[in-house]
């Protein structure tokens, strides 16, 4: 690899600690580039060296190529690695990379062209025999001929962006009512992600799988498929589960995915690390999606399955080695899984969340879990980029051990300070449909009920198990002292009233009483009287003695706000100050607020207008993602408080609104 001797990666968070720890190994240089936002992120602290490129926004930081190129030349890097996101398939910036003379770890920038439209793409593959889903990809992007090729393919039918993928500007449209306002939400958010708002239609197909498959090629000539990896549990049609291989897939359809996928590598004259995506229908039958032009977020299970570093082979061929291994010594090893942990409140239709990790903890890494993340304890996620905190990767000798290791380590990770979706994973995880491989793109949808339950009440372990926590904390010397004496009164027991809130939840607010009795305590919560002893150490762990049964949590407090890690759930609840009174709103009900820092793209109904509880009101754009704000109830719109185009604050009142 004499070729490289120095890599600058162009990017942040995981991907580049991930590429920094191969270019490493490998006795490379490594120099990492950072916004305003990212000064002590963990990439920096990673990389040998870093330079700053810009504000916090990636429009003014991570995708301006000049800035990169400069830093490149100032440290005497001699190659640019991309990551995935970003400029990693931007085919002017491949071509400026070239231009100044340095190493592109990536595909030649007339490859990243002939894919990076949708449309384009499938006429390439149309071409070369891979199998296409019926739909409509020409350039006349009337909205009446749009509309009317719709209505050719038949409804429902998937809109997408032609110019970008990981979920954005996709939008379904089930009749032909519900597609001009689809049509419109879909250009939009194409607009504003990639600066481009054609789109291309297809048809929604009833319960396919997404499966693709991983190829590799070099300079010489030379092409191979590392397998597959069943991509189908998704939200917001972004990848949330991936497993390699697909469960139950058969060898025959295997490989002629695996030959069509080279065939589509080479059709384009393709070289480094690609992925080709495909629909898997029930019948067996493949049809091609697009190709990812880069390395993926999920490359870790196809590493895990053949023994390979993926982003080591990007080095190689680079360089201008041949590709390490030929097809027919590439074999399949166990099975493998990666979740996405991500901030996000799954239960309000995975809205992105944002705010300071207050605690972070993973499980112990190891041949049988892996985790690759970007951030530590402490750092914040921010509304600039993407909110995923980590993946967590777990390996073993087939998918029913996989699927208890992945169990396993989910109980094992610790989020505190937003929300995440570590319970949902969880939820996933057990599932009867997911246990049995029953796997399609509409997975979360069918069983939306199991995974998404209603919130139910803390039972009286929980709610022993927060308050004395606290009371332990309070009495540890680390807090006002005048609190830590709690409630003592000479020769009587000392009792103290603490009142709990569920967030986001209007009156849903629990009350404990707690006892002091000469070296242990009486708790009573929930309907039950308990008699409870334990210690808290320094790093949260709560060993507690329960009417004689001893259990170990993880108790965190952040503000007000108490996270319990118990028995592989996560439970948060915040601490009613007693001033407040009984019927305090802590959930903001009958309001409408910004959920988080946004910008208003769309006004939904007039000041005035009577609305239905949930009828959508105002469109908000935050985190690369469109969220529609809905009507909490019935009533009247009395205010517009902002006009599109707004920047709009976290917490702030959109819209004035009387309830009826």
């Amino acid at each position: 690899m004499s070729r490289i001797s120095k890599v600058l990666i162009a990017n942040r968070g995981e991907i580049a600690v991930r590429v920094i720890r191969t270019a490493r190994r490998l006795g490379l240089g490594t120099v990492a580039v950072y916004s305003d936002a990212d000064a002590n992120a963990l990439h920096v602290a990673s990389a040998d060296e870093a330079v700053h490129i810009g504000p916090a926004p990636a429009r003014e930081s991570y995708l301006l190529a000049d800035r990169i190129l400069a830093a490149a030349k100032a440290t005497g890097a001699n190659a640019i690695h991309p990551g995935y996101g970003f400029l990693s398939e931007n085919a002017d910036f491949a071509e400026a990379v070239a231009a100044a003379g340095l190493i592109f770890i990536g595909p030649p920038a007339s490859a990243i062209r002939a894919m990076g439209g949708k449309s384009e793409a499938k006429a390439l593959m149309e071409t070369a025999g891979v199998p296409l889903v019926p739909g409509y990809h020409g350039e006349d992007q009337d909205g009446a001929l749009l509309a009317q090729e719709a209505a050719r393919i038949g409804f429902p039918v998937l809109i997408k962006a032609s110019a970008g993928g990981g979920g954005k500007g996709m939008k379904v449209a089930n009749s032909a009512e519900e597609f001009p306002a689809a049509l419109a939400s879909a250009k939009r958010e194409a607009k504003a992600s990639f600066g481009d708002d054609r789109v291309l239609i297809e048809k929604y197909l009833a319960r396919p799988r997404h499966v693709e498959i991983q190829v590799f090629a070099d300079s010489h000539g030379n092409c191979v498929y590392l397998f597959e990896r069943d991509c189908s549990i998704q939200r917001r049609h972004q990848k949330v589960v991936e497993e390699a291989p697909a469960p139950g897939m058969d060898p025959a359809i295997r490989a002629r995915m695996g030959q069509a996928a080279v065939a589509a590598a080479q059709a384009i004259g393709y070289v480094g690390a690609g992925t080709v995506e495909f629909l898997l229908d029930t019948d067996g039958a493949f049809y091609f999606m697009e190709m990812n032009t880069r390395l993926q977020v999920e490359h870790p299970v196809t590493e895990k399955i053949t023994g390979q570093d993926l982003v080591e082979w990007q080095l190689r061929v680079a360089a201008g080695e041949p590709l390490p291994l030929s097809q027919d010594q590439l074999t399949i090893n166990g099975h493998a899984i990666e979740v996405r942990l991500y901030a996000e409140d799954p239960s309000k239709g995975f809205l992105p969340q944002t705010g300071r990790l207050a605690h972070l903890r993973f499980p112990e890494q190891g041949q049988h879990v892996r985790v690759d993340t970007g951030v530590r304890s402490g750092d914040a996620i921010s509304i600039f980029y993407d909110p995923m905190i980590a993946k967590l990767i777990v390996w073993d000798k087939d998918r029913d051990s996989a699927v208890r290791r992945l169990e396993k380590a989910l109980a094992e990770t610790e989020i505190a300070g937003l929300n995440a979706n570590v319970p949902f994973l969880s939820a996933v995880a057990a599932h009867p449909g997911f246990l049995a491989a029953d796997l399609d793109t509409r997975f979360i949808e069918r069983y939306e009920a199991d995974l998404l339950p209603a919130a139910s009440a803390p039972d009286a372990t929980i709610l022993a198990l927060f308050a004395l926590g606290l009371t332990l904390s309070r009495r540890s010397g680390d807090s006002d002292p005048w609190a830590a004496i709690g409630g003592f009164l000479l020769n009587l027991p000392a009792t103290e009233r603490i009142d709990w809130a569920e967030a986001g939840e209007e009156g849903a607010t629990h009350s404990v009483m707690v006892t002091w009795k000469r070296g242990s305590f009486s708790i009573a919560a929930a309907g039950e009287t308990l008699s409870v002893s334990g210690c808290l150490s320094s790093d949260g762990t709560l060993s507690a003695n329960l009417d004689g049964r001893h259990v170990t949590a993880r108790w965190v407090r952040w503000g007000d706000h108490v996270t319990l890690f118990y028995a592989g759930t996560t439970r948060t609840l915040s601490l009613v100050d007693p001033h407040e009174g009984a019927h305090a709103d802590h959930g903001g009900h009958g309001r409408l607020t910004a959920p988080m820092p946004g910008k208003v793209i769309a006004l939904l109904v007039a000041e005035g207008a009577s609305v239905s509880k949930g009828q959508p009101v105002i469109v908000l754009e935050a985190m690369k993602m469109e969220h529609t704000l809905k009507a909490p109830s019935d009533g009247r719109v009395t205010h517009l408080r902002y006009a599109v185009g707004d920047q709009v604050s976290e917490g702030v009142e959109l819209v004035g609104f009387e309830a009826v």
